[in-house]
């Protein structure tokens, strides 16, 4: 299988089909609305407005498999994107990005790309620390770590770079630029 084969729910319950992102660029980013990564709407966002009409799209699905930090039902955190963050994007049903319940999507990207760690500095440190308490061997695993995990697909559908929510807004955004 291949990213366009692939559909995720959206939040009113309806299938969509990725073959809808055919020819374009896309960042797939597990989200939350309570987590101290959830500020990284605001570059998303800032980089939809950037380059969206040059064929970039967000798919931003919420997750609440993370210390439970996104509440509420689908409507509510659609809501509060739009409000605080002011996301032109949509917001897909909530779904689970590992575990024998995760998207198959989400087993597909994380096939393509898997976890080659948090990098360096105080919120890399402290990920890893936190990490480790929950799963001693989380580094030989690809599992999706925490919220804003994101992956790039290019416009044929090839899972490009994966980013862990640690990562340098920027060099997201220069991964997303050199594709465009």
């Amino acid at each position: 299988m291949a990213f366009y084969d692939y559909s995720v729910t959206t939040r009113n319950g309806e299938e969509f089909p990725l073959k809808s992102f055919e020819g374009k660029v896309v960042l797939v980013v597990n989200t939350a609305t309570g987590c101290g990564f959830t500020p990284q709407y605001e570059p998303i966002e800032k980089m939809y407005e950037t380059y969206h009409e040059q064929g970039f799209e967000v798919l931003d699905i919420p997750c609440n498999q993370f210390a439970g930090q996104t509440p509420g039902t689908d409507q509510q955190v659609h809501e509060f994107c739009q409000l605080k963050y002011k996301t032109q994007f949509d917001q897909m049903k909530k779904s689970d990005v590992n575990g024998e319940n995760s998207l198959p999507l989400y087993k597909w990207l994380k096939e393509q790309k898997g976890f080659e760690g948090m990098g360096k500095g105080p919120a890399a440190l402290a990920m890893n620390l936190m990490l480790k308490k929950l799963d001693k061997n989380y580094k030989s695993n690809p599992d999706i770590k925490w919220n804003f995990t994101k992956f790039v697909i290019d416009r044929k559908g090839n899972v490009v770079a994966r980013f862990e929510p640690t990562a340098d807004m920027k060099k997201v955004e220069e991964c997303v630029k050199s594709l465009l």
